[in-house]
């Protein structure tokens, strides 16, 4: 079996550590600046302590340092990239490439680098440039094929990174300028304002309305649950999750999920096992309904009428009746249902339930026959919130020549002298006393597998054991901390980038990055949107087609979005390629 990563999301420490002791390989998580989410910061000392409690299952910390940096910032950023490094983080995830001209100058320690998705990593031509340079991993577009992927695996020597669960942007990764374009908010700074959530209609050139005030670029999220196997087979190294701004609660849940999943194909690169006390199910939390997107082909991955949670779909109410409707559903009081009405979603909290009948707070416009969801399942959120699930890691005792040793499950040992001048009166009451209470791992990070005697054991107290198991299972983890290795990133070097010419598209934002690209060969680099804000030209680029959700892909027409203050913006369709562009 091939060794993966799962890849946890994680806001702030409460939610690291939800999603270390839920099984994650590795986390990725913000600092206090530059990390694409403006909301998901978090202190060096934050970090620092996280990175402490990770190292302890061998799970890895990448640092998000992922936006575009203007020539102040990237100066900030080389000072954060020290101090990161100094902590132990792993590896950070950038987007600048005035941070790779940092590494390939020694500016910055030697931190594993990996090339965000937001580098807009879709072309084998681009990864491979990637490989060239000597990045340590590459995060991949989210719109791939698994074809495409294998492909990638297959070309290149870097691990390769692939999203398999969570929010979907409806642009390349990178290439989005919707939201700096209409409100100054730039989603490569990490300001994005979500205009793909927004209302739209669709027009033809004659004015003629062919969709009304509907999300029109609005996705279902992604789920890849059922591909796990093939992307393992076709060479994936890392599994990533998306949700740096979701709850404990949905990291809980998602994380458990993939971790029961990879362990089914896959060896784990991080220690421990996961004594889990909830069933993990992911249409329990956050989704707009799922799509594994494009990687078995083309589908409809959209949901025009809503960018809210749908959660799990119950079924169809049976029959209505004065303050109550049925339906044949486990739900509970306090669960929250949803349901639409005129294409726009409404919904209603359970007051009560008697059989399959069910009180809500309201009944406004609900009839028979209608289709009804469930966004919010109080029992099972309680069920996550009082959850005791704990990571440990297997650990054995074994006593020889008035010598107690401990040894986990990655080979770490240490040991310790056991002084007693007593010799006991009963030997054989005593091994079963000794072996017992030092299987009682108590709150330690560890669960013990075996306990082995060869020898008679000295008389000792119930709590000079218990005492005797903690110190040596603390001087363990010291161990196990002492013991973890930290990858070191290669030296990178100059490649020739695969176009000559570089457009806005680049984000090039600062003069190290420009910089850099003129050193692989590129002729002229253009500055970035940010700093230019060019008119009409291409604001989006989807694999999501309008023409193609509207069954009219051999339609002539020229088709216009139209957002609800009335601003104007043309579609162009690269048939060739199956993609859409938003034009403004």
């Amino acid at each position: 079996m091939r060794n993966t990563e799962l890849l946890a999301p994680a806001k702030d420490k409460k939610t690291a550590i939800a999603a270390i002791n839920s099984g994650c390989d590795a986390l990725y998580i913000g600092a206090s600046s530059f990390g694409a989410r403006q909301n998901a910061g978090n202190s060096l000392e934050d970090l620092r302590e996280i990175v402490e409690y990770a190292h302890k299952f061998y799970v890895k910390v990448h640092v998000t340092v992922n936006t575009i940096l203007d020539d102040n910032e990237i100066v900030l950023a080389k000072k954060l990239i020290q101090n990161l490094y100094d902590i132990g983080v792993d590896a950070i995830i950038v987007q600048d490439m005035g941070i790779v001209e940092l590494a390939i100058n020694h500016e910055i320690p030697p931190i594993p680098i990996h090339a965000s998705t937001q580098c807009d990593n879709r072309k084998l031509s681009k990864i491979k440039f990637f490989d060239e340079i000597g990045i340590t991993r590459i995060i991949l577009a989210r719109e791939l094929s698994l074809n495409q992927i294998k492909e990638i695996c297959d070309n290149t020597k870097a691990e390769i990174e692939t999203f398999i669960h969570g929010a979907l942007c409806v642009s390349y990764s990178g290439q989005c300028y919707m939201s700096c374009h209409i409100g100054g908010r730039s989603a490569n700074r990490g300001e994005c304002a979500q205009s793909c959530r927004k209302k739209y209609s669709l027009i033809d050139e004659n004015g003629k309305i062919l969709a009304k005030d509907l999300h029109l670029l609005s996705l279902k999220d992604f789920n890849a649950s059922e591909n796990i196997e093939k992307l393992v087979d076709a060479g994936v190294k890392s599994f990533k999750i998306e949700g740096r701004l979701k709850d404990e609660n949905y990291v809980k849940n998602v994380v458990a999920y993939y971790r029961q999943k990879l362990d089914k194909i896959s060896e784990k690169i991080s220690s421990g096992k996961v004594f889990l006390d909830f069933e993990p199910d992911l249409h329990k939390s956050f989704n707009r309904g799922f799509t594994d997107y494009f990687l078995n082909g083309r589908q409809k991955c959209f949901n025009f009428y809503t960018p809210k949670s749908l959660g799990e779909k119950l079924g169809k109410i049976k029959n209505i009746g004065k303050d109550y409707f049925e339906l044949d559903a486990d739900i509970n009081p306090q669960d929250g249902l949803c349901y639409f009405i005129e294409d726009e979603l409404t919904g209603c909290l359970v007051n009560r339930v008697d059989g399959c009948r069910i009180y809500p707070n309201r009944m406004d416009k609900l009839k028979k026959g209608m289709v009804i969801y469930r966004n919010f399942d109080a029992k099972f959120e309680k069920k996550l919130i009082n959850s005791k699930t704990k990571r440990r890691i297997a650990a054995k005792f074994l006593y020889n020549e008035g010598i107690l040793h401990a040894i986990d499950e990655d080979g770490n040992e240490v040991a310790m002298e056991v002084v007693a001048s007593e010799k006991a009166k009963n030997p054989e009451k005593m091994k079963e006393i000794f072996s017992a209470q030092l299987k009682k791992s108590g709150d330690s990070d560890f669960y013990i597998t075996e306990v082995e005697t060869n020898e008679e054991i000295p008389f000792l107290a119930i709590s000079e054991i218990n005492n005797l198991r903690r110190e040596i299972l603390e001087e363990l983890i010291e161990e196990r901390l002492n013991n973890y290795e930290r990858e070191i990133q290669e030296p990178l070097q100059y490649a020739v980038f695969p176009e000559k010419n570089l457009d806005y598209r680049a984000n090039v934002h600062n003069h190290k990055a420009k910089e850099f690209y003129e050193k692989c060969g590129c002729e002229s680099v253009d500055w970035s949107y940010e700093n230019t804000k060019p008119k009409d030209i291409e604001l989006m680029r989807t694999k999501h087609c309008l023409k193609y959700a509207f069954d009219m892909c051999k339609s002539p027409d020229k088709l216009f979005l139209v957002d609800e203050k009335g601003k104007k913006y043309a579609l162009k369709f690269d048939c060739k390629n199956c993609e859409m562009v938003v034009i403004g």
